[in-house]
């Protein structure tokens, strides 16, 4: 059985209240995260679908 056990704040209510503003702060609304994004793998491969196919040339030996 799991027990959750609670303890009082010790802290004033300026302090009490800066950790709160820091634990509720928002997120912004842009980052700089990239995205996934499902059209860039069709043009991607649209890409090397209509790519040159250059003949491959054996090795010298």
């Amino acid at each position: 059985m799991l027990a959750q056990k609670t303890l009082p704040l010790v802290a004033d209510p300026a302090e009490a209240a800066a950790a709160q503003a820091l634990m509720t702060e928002p997120e912004a609304p842009l980052s700089d995260a990239p995205l996934y994004s499902p059209e860039a793998a069709g043009f991607l491969l649209l890409l090397l679908l209509l790519s040159p196919k250059t003949p491959m040339e054996p090795g010298d030996k």
